[in-house]
């Protein structure tokens, strides 16, 4: 199997503190920057499952990075530079507690709880009759509580949020503002390449200045779902399986196998050729979502690769 780089342990230069979420690691440096390394783990129902994917580091952020180049007319980013394939350099942020989830479709979550029999996500009522994978009238919001590693996010409803106290009433009208103009933007790129952004969920946080930029990933198979356009609509028709790309093979197979990250539940075995599958299903979102064809870095010695280039970087900036 290829080399993968599944947890991290680097010492850089006036480094202060590091945080581990489920798939990224990320460095403070002096109380400035951040340098946040896209790893290989594959998370699922809110679960890192034990092996690593091939090159699905890279992929999730030369995907981040670019669609944060994209977007940076309509919504200011963190980022600063991306001194490695795996790796992002940005502003130090104060991050919103909640993720801002937006659905153009009736799928994944919402179309399992909807299939459940209830009709309202997060404080959104959605309308009778609809099938999965049919298009909403218009796309709704429906925030997680962002939770800490080993924890399920939570549906939260925006009037909840600001009962709470977790996000103010200003601060959350820029979120929600910003969540719609992103996925506006998402849904024009992705019509461009024949692909229908069903949804996504974006993070957000705080500059030093106060000011609410987009961090994190945007636009990435771990954090959308896309469908291709070409026989959407007959597909719906007839009532078959949207052809997509995005993590929720992986979320099947793994239901499929009994397990959904419950209490008692066993990860199912991953074989090499599985790995090998769903690495191969990463690079193919990467080549139509970007228009272009993936280009594998050197993995032979990806952690030490790492190191020298963030190194490099920091040094060139001190």
């Amino acid at each position: 199997m290829s080399n993968t780089i599944t947890t991290t342990d680097f010492n850089f230069p006036n480094q202060k503190s590091v945080y581990r979420g489920k798939v990224r690691e990320v460095y403070n440096i002096n109380d400035e920057l951040l340098v946040m390394v896209a790893t290989d783990r594959l998370s699922a129902f809110d679960v890192v499952l034990p092996k690593g994917i091939p090159y699905k580091g890279q992929i999730l952020n030369q995907i981040a990075t670019r669609f944060m180049e994209l977007t940076e007319d309509i919504v200011p980013n963190w980022l600063i530079a991306t001194p490695d394939p795996n790796v992002a350099v940005g502003h130090l942020c104060e991050p919103f507690k909640v993720e801002m989830v937006i659905r153009g479709y009736l799928s994944g979550h919402a179309a399992r709880e909807y299939a459940a029999g209830r009709r309202q996500i997060c404080g959104v009522t959605m309308a009778e009759g609809l099938k999965e994978n049919d298009k909403f009238p218009e796309p709704i919001i429906t925030p997680t509580t962002k939770a800490d590693n080993g924890s399920h996010d939570e549906d939260i409803s925006r009037e909840a949020i600001l009962a709470k106290g977790i996000v103010s009433e200003d601060d959350y009208i820029v979120l929600e503002k910003f969540t719609r103009d992103l996925f506006q933007r998402g849904t024009e790129i992705a019509a461009d390449r024949g692909l229908i952004l069903v949804d996504t969920k974006y993070e957000f946080g705080k500059t030093k200045e106060g000011v609410i930029v987009l961090i994190d990933e945007i636009h990435t198979p771990d954090s959308s779902r896309y469908f291709y356009a070409d026989g959407y609509q007959e597909r719906q028709h007839k009532g078959e399986e949207q052809k997509q790309l995005s993590k929720e093979f992986v979320r099947r197979w793994l239901i499929e196998n009994g397990f959904q990250g419950q209490d008692g539940q066993q990860i199912p075995e991953m074989t090499d050729a599985y790995i090998e599958s769903v690495s191969e299903r990463y690079i193919e979102l990467y080549e139509n979502i970007l228009g272009e064809k993936f280009v594998k870095a050197d993995i032979d010695n990806i952690d030490q690769r790492i190191d020298k280039n963030v190194l490099d970087y920091l040094s060139a900036k001190a």
